[in-house]
């Protein structure tokens, strides 16, 4: 006989039917034996009556999570009966055949408890935990979304293309996950990072565009939007492209379509904005903005000139960030942003109350009645509102007062959950500082092409070096990046040059990217393309602030699988036959 699933019971009034699943729960009432049986779809209520002797005698004995498959004739609730939270709610299941297929002990996590275990516990009985009607939605919903982005680039052309797993160590190894080789010892293969040579070897190969739902390797520190050691992300490009315009148009549409088709959210921009790196730093304190909420960084050079409050006047920036109704803060709650500020780099948070007409503030006293007046009209504050301000160093006010402006987003709850706002930044500093090396390093892609070709590295200082801007661009949406892309360097001559002004010679940059230096020798197209961090994606999406929330085993906040007992310690003869001694 056909199962049937929860959902269908309704349209089966009179049918003698099959169901399997758990059981949910028991009732002895009056003589009768009520079960509401799970399975993947919902719930619908079983009836056992002690007419049916043998039946009967099996349905007390289930207990919770027992796994069984019933026969029985679906029939109409009686009037008043009805349970309306449930989709077969208007029907029950008199069962005429019962069969235990599993028996099951007490669970040691309750999935289907209002209070729910520790995500230590969980996750060591994941399972378990992905039997709660909301991992089951997550799940489905991240297959549907997998389903979505495969038919939107097989709509555009693009090739599903599997690129290797055992690869090459990058030159930015240190975050390699490192696969030892039996076969040639003493010598090591490792997970990629990302596809990103062999997506670029593709294009010199004449695949016109290329995509794949990529797994991904990096040794980083797990986070609450960032999983330990595997993530996946849709990974493009695209032959023929030199302009990273052209990139960004091909996809807005599919974020787009995702963010309200997929999620039923609302845009808040039809057109998503470009913003040059250097205005969202300038403006928002990172390249990670989210748009979702004003209170932008405003710059004060010019309504300080001249000040002679020692703190302004000898800070290489001044900045301010006005929160609207924040004077009704708390000094206990001031006290805590300061804190946050602290934690960022400041050496304090100074701030201006607006109340009844007046400025409040223990720096008043400092300031000018015209340095006053002009603070406040560059905000616009009114009474009830409060300016915070940051001096110091240009980049530490803007990572202060970016931390900020987030910080006071959560805490007024200007961060609308049902809307998505996306932005991409561009233009990208091809170099910048290293403060830890003293010295110009990458500053982020070095296989980007610099704005200008090979013209643009012909420079000799450092402060020349830092003004190349890259041809790269970060989509971000509410805050998150998801997405990082960029013209590809396709020319020999500038790959060796963007590696030559840093000091590396040409041997380095042939030991480290031999095979694509020697592929571009022999006619490599331009290209460009990006990746989009599905998972990231998924997680704003459905409104989780936490990413493991959204994967089906993912790995504890310290990277360990509690579940598999991974990582864990090998038989000293597989370490033996791999040339490397045990520690």
């Amino acid at each position: 006989m056909e199962r049937v699933l929860s959902t269908e019971t309704p349209n089966r009034v009179g049918q003698d039917i099959s169901m399997s699943g758990w059981v949910q729960s028991r009732r002895d009432h009056g003589g009768l034996i009520f079960v509401d049986l799970r399975d993947h779809t919902g719930l619908t209520q079983l009836v056992f009556s002690p007419d049916n002797v043998s039946v009967f005698k099996i349905a007390e004995s289930l207990r919770d999570e027992f796994v069984i498959r019933v026969t029985g004739q679906v029939k109409e609730r009686g009037e008043g009966l009805t349970n309306d939270k449930i989709v077969s709610g208007e029907v029950e299941i008199v069962v005429q055949e019962l069969t235990i297929l599993n028996q099951s002990e007490t669970l040691p996590i309750q999935p289907f408890s209002d209070q729910q275990a520790s995500e230590e516990l969980r996750l060591k009985y994941r399972y378990l935990d992905l039997r709660r009607p909301k991992m089951q939605h997550m799940l489905q919903k991240r297959a549907k979304m997998f389903s979505f982005l495969r038919s939107y680039m097989e709509e555009n052309n693009f090739t599903e293309v599997t690129t290797p797993i055992l690869a090459n160590s990058s030159p930015e190894g240190a975050r390699d996950f490192l696969i030892p080789s039996r076969l040639h010892q003493g010598k090591f293969y490792a997970l990629p990072q990302a596809p990103q040579q062999f997506k670029q070897l593709l294009m010199v190969g004449g695949v016109p565009r290329y995509y794949q739902l990529a797994a991904c390797f990096r040794d980083e520190d797990p986070r609450a939007d960032r999983l330990y050691g595997e993530f996946y992300q849709l990974d493009t490009e695209i032959a023929f492209v030199e302009d990273g315009e052209q990139v960004r148009q091909m996809f807005d549409p599919l974020i787009n379509q995702l963010s309200t088709e997929l999620a039923g959210k609302k845009l808040l921009f039809k057109e998503i904005p470009r913003i040059p790196y250097v205005d969202a730093m300038e403006k928002y304190g990172t390249d990670k903005p989210d748009l979702r909420f004003g209170m932008v960084l405003q710059g004060l050079d010019e309504e300080l000139k001249g000040t002679e409050f020692g703190v302004f006047k000898d800070a290489e920036c001044v900045k301010g960030i006005c929160v609207r109704g924040g004077a009704r803060l708390s000094r206990k709650q001031i006290d805590g942003f300061t804190d946050i500020a602290k934690s960022e780099g400041a050496g304090g948070l100074a701030y201006i109350r607006y109340e009844n007409g007046e400025p409040v503030s223990p720096i008043v006293k400092f300031l000018s009645a015209s340095e006053l007046q002009s603070i406040q009209k560059a905000f616009g504050a009114k009474d009830g509102d409060i300016i915070f301000f940051g001096a110091d160093k240009r980049s530490i006010v803007n990572r202060v007062l970016g931390r900020l402006r987030s910080e006071f987003a959560d805490h007024f709850g200007l961060k609308d959950p049902n809307v998505i706002a996306l932005c991409w930044i561009i233009d990208f500093p091809f170099y910048e500082w290293d403060d830890t090396r003293k010295k110009v390093d990458f500053g982020h892609n070095p296989f980007s092409m610099p704005k200008g070709g090979l013209e643009a590295l012909n420079t000799t200082t450092d402060e020349e070096k830092l003004a190349i801007v890259a041809d790269q661009y970060d989509m971000v949406m509410n805050g998150y990046e998801i997405c990082s892309g960029g013209v590809r360097n396709h020319n020999p001559e500038v790959l060796y040059k963007v590696f030559g002004l840093l000091g590396y010679d040409e041997i380095y940059v042939e030991e480290k990217f031999g095979a694509m230096l020697n592929a571009f020798k022999y006619g490599a197209p331009p290209h460009a393309g990006c990746a989009f961090g599905v998972d990231r994606i998924f997680m704003e999406l459905m409104d989780e602030s936490n990413i493991r929330e959204v994967i089906a085993f993912p790995k504890n906040g310290s990277g360990v699988d509690v579940m598999m007992n991974s990582p864990n310690l090998v038989e000293p003869a597989q370490i033996k036959e791999l040339g490397l001694s045990q520690v």
